[in-house]
């Protein structure tokens, strides 16, 4: 897979009273995610090349993908597939990117979505949707041991343009 081919459509910045190593654990970690990630659990087999999936809190299969940089507590890059038939072979693979710096007294995450070809803002709009609720919950978890409680799904925007290209959607 060449990575120079994808351009980052989303990034989001965050700041958090947390440590590189804290923030790395909470990307990390099944149990951890569970608490920001809508109940779901990221598991991430720590080497490069190493698989990288999301389930659903029943234990589903919900994305699934590839570690393709793995630098605690500094980096992680990972493909990141919707497990939705036909998503992937219409859309091509997503890179997700997470960038951990230490800031004074916080940490900077920067967390970007890439893809290899163009995608409009239909098909986008699930991506930054999702990605701010999640990241908040993320910092709220860090920063006060509770988590947010954002309840969506995806949005209609898209699961329409997903319709219009032939994508069945669950």
């Amino acid at each position: 897979m060449n990575l120079d081919q994808f351009k980052p459509l989303t990034v989001y910045t965050i700041y958090i009273a947390s440590t590189p190593e804290k923030v790395w654990e909470a990307l990390t970690s099944a149990e951890f995610s569970k608490q920001y990630f809508f109940g779901n659990a990221v598991e991430v087999e720590p080497r490069l090349g190493g698989a990288f999936t999301v389930r659903t809190p029943d234990g589903a299969l919900h994305i699934s993908g590839e570690v393709l940089a793995y630098d605690s507590p500094r980096k992680l890059s990972v493909t990141f597939n919707v497990n939705w038939p036909e998503l992937i072979e219409k859309l091509g693979p997503t890179l997700v990117t997470y960038e951990i710096e230490q800031a004074g007294d916080a940490v900077r995450l920067t967390m970007s979505e890439g893809h290899d070809r163009p995608l409009g803002d239909d098909i986008l709009e699930g991506g930054r949707q999702g990605w701010p609720a999640i990241l908040s919950g993320l910092k709220s978890v860090l920063e006060t041991g509770k988590p947010l409680v954002v309840k969506m799904g995806p949005p209609q925007r898209m699961l329409d343009a997903l319709k219009a290209m032939g994508i069945k959607t669950p």
